[in-house]
């Protein structure tokens, strides 16, 4: 009768961390690699994403549907992440989770290019692409 009720706690608790791990891949997900040594632009990328996910999408946030990671590619997890991505320096990565799949989108041009000088534009287009992922 143990055997029996240990299989079956098991087995539960397999499918309710199943569901989990399928509500928690699904939404959307932000990624900022960098590694130890970090420029203003660099700087400037996390923080405004931070902002961005943190004051516009709190909602989404909270309830998982968007997420903001920071990787530090010089520790030995985020190097592992990093050569998934081929990634070797500072990167942002707006990504869609969908059923266990995601689709990878490399924003890293675009954060060079406005999160220091045209943060406005920056916050604006980081926005835009997170909500026509959430879609």
């Amino acid at each position: 009768m143990k055997r029996i009720l240990s299989i079956a706690l098991v087995c539960l608790f397999a499918i309710v961390g199943m569901a989990q791990a399928q509500t928690k891949s699904d939404g959307v997900e932000v990624i900022y690699f960098h590694g130890k040594q970090r420029c203003a632009t660099c700087m400037a990328i996390e923080k405004y994403a931070r902002e961005v996910v943190d004051a516009d999408f709190a909602a989404q946030k909270k309830a998982g549907k968007v997420r903001f990671r920071v990787v530090d590619i010089s520790t030995d997890e985020g190097a592992k992440l990093a050569k998934a991505y081929k990634v070797s320096w500072s990167s942002l990565y707006v990504n869609k989770w969908k059923g266990g799949k995601e689709t990878r989108n490399d924003m890293t041009r675009f954060g060079f290019g406005y999160a220091r000088n045209k943060t406005d534009e920056f916050k604006k287009g980081l926005k835009a692409k997170i909500n026509e992922l959430l879609k």
